[in-house]
């Protein structure tokens, strides 16, 4: 029988969405806490062990979502998300105990199953609503990923109440113990609030994993690890970014961060909406246009260059008379030595990372002077090179135009989300647990991967916006397969209707 919206239905969502906020905001928790421990001082970790620390749980949450999809279209939502809820909530329990790297570690590995919960939570979110519905109800389940956003946001506050400013540094325990907490809570009103519910059709352990043999399943796969995953790195990847590049402090940084991650977590429900209305094809083909032209924006770093220009060079042979900064005086010959002070036709600007401009430059910029190559007294022969000519050119990639594109770049991955699970609901309604799952594997690697690609395309280049091209790549690709895929489904069709 057919799902129909009913009040039940409604609530259901919504401690859906409430668990998925709480799990999501668990499962960033070692972005905030591993940072804070180690810039005061608490453990001597090193980048890669952060790195480990900042990626197992992610690892771990979206590995587990193909296995709790299945769980979930066999077992129903209700018993999956309270076990997800407990068994997240004992290790980042035991968190506030640990002393060692190693501890840490085993931990992470235990409550990053907080991640998984989305698989659960699609599942469970599809069997309560019709199928024209179910892009909105999807959406607004997957809002929940703003729990990334709230832990940025307020975790650092937290600690720093929790430790008072760093004069008793131990109090940090007092954090995870909150977490397991908010998980332990959550997990009684999930129990006491929300009635399971299981598919109607019983299907087999092979017929729930047969839509995996479809391009299609992988294909949204991809789909989903550029726009959920690429959200998910970029949410950590913002705060080095704009350390590094703008010269920002941390808690800049961080606000900047959050300034992306909440607004995309939040227009995740319009994006099934519109899905809904117009359909998740085209949500998605807009998501990937309007993306990709935004990253291919910011590929020009932030720069200077110089480059050889104009010289000046002996018209005859002679003895140089004098040098100056304007001048140079040979055989009764002056010869002007232009700058971009003297020269109108240039702009003057200031160059170094650490004293860029501060006016507003939207485009590139450049100045130009000529130096000179020889002293009085040296004599030159005619055409030899007396003054070289050097070029400046300056891009500021002003940081209110960066964070506008990437603010957009957040709103299309929020809509592109909900549009990702909207294309599974309509042609996998029987199977919204199994290509849920793998969709989200594939969404969730991306978040763990797109940092170690970051990582190293910055290391080989030395150039930030590297990122933005690996990305751009990305979209891309899909917006190829995609189009790929509608053509061979039109050609389908029209055989179809010829014969």
């Amino acid at each position: 029988m057919q799902a129909v919206a009913t009040f039940q239905s409604h609530k259901t969502l919504f401690f859906n969405t409430l668990s998925f906020t709480v799990c999501f905001a668990a499962w960033m928790a070692n972005g905030v806490l591993v940072t804070f421990l180690v810039n005061s001082g608490v453990f001597d970790w090193s980048a890669v062990q952060v790195g480990w620390l900042l990626g197992v749980p992610v690892l771990v949450g979206s590995i587990l979502r193909l296995p709790v999809g299945l769980l979930t279209d066999k077992f129903g939502g209700k018993p999956l998300m309270i076990a997800i809820l407990l068994l997240s909530a004992a290790p980042m329990y035991l968190l506030s105990y640990a002393n060692t790297f190693s501890a840490f570690l085993a931990l992470s590995f235990g409550f990053g199953i907080s991640g998984s919960s989305f698989a659960a939570g699609v599942a469970f979110t599809s069997l309560w609503y019709p199928r024209e519905r179910q892009g909105a109800a999807l959406g607004i389940f997957g809002a929940g990923n703003v729990g990334s956003a709230l832990t940025a946001m307020f975790a650092p506050s937290i600690l720093n109440a929790l430790t008072d400013n760093g004069a008793d540094i131990e109090a940090w325990r007092l954090l995870p113990k909150l977490y397991a907490a908010m998980l332990l809570v959550m997990a009684v009103v999930f129990f006491i609030g929300v009635r399971n519910k299981k598919p109607e059709i019983t299907r087999t352990l092979g017929e729930r994993l047969s839509p995996l043999k479809h391009t299609r399943a992988w294909r949204f796969g991809l789909y989903y690890f550029f726009v959920f995953g690429s959200f998910v790195a970029l949410s950590q990847w913002l705060i080095p970014y704009y350390v590094n590049v703008y010269s920002m402090s941390i808690v800049s940084a961080g606000f900047m961060a959050t300034a992306f991650s909440l607004p995309a977590g939040v227009v995740r429900a319009a994006g099934g909406w519109l899905a809904d209305r117009v359909g998740a094809r085209i949500v998605l083909l807009w998501v990937l246009g309007v993306c990709l032209v935004c990253l291919a924006l910011l590929f020009v770093p932030r720069m200077e260059i110089q480059a050889p220009g104009q010289g000046v060079m002996a018209s005859k042979s002679g003895t140089v008379d004098s040098v100056s900064s304007e001048f140079i005086v040979m055989g009764g010959d002056s010869y002007v030595l232009q700058s971009s002070q003297g020269d109108s036709t240039h702009v003057s600007i200031r160059f170094g990372i650490d004293k860029h401009e501060e006016r507003f430059l939207l485009l590139p910029t450049s100045s130009f002077h000529q130096e000179s190559v020889v002293k009085a007294g040296e004599k030159v022969a005619k055409g030899q090179l007396l003054a070289r000519g050097v070029t400046y050119i300056y891009f500021q990639a002003n940081k209110w135009i960066f964070t506008a594109l990437i603010f957009i770049i957040g709103l299309m991955m929020g809509l592109g989300g909900a549009a990702v699970y909207k294309h599974i609901s309509d042609y996998y309604p029987a199977s919204v647990g199994a290509v849920g799952g793998i969709v989200g594997v594939l969404g969730g690697l991306g978040g763990f991967f797109c940092p170690i690609i970051f990582g190293y395309l910055l290391n080989a280049t030395g150039v930030w916006t590297t990122c933005w091209m690996f990305l751009a790549l990305v979209a891309a690709i899909a917006i190829v397969l995609q189009r790929l895929a509608i053509r061979a489904v039109t050609q389908a069709n029209t055989v179809d209707t010829a014969g």
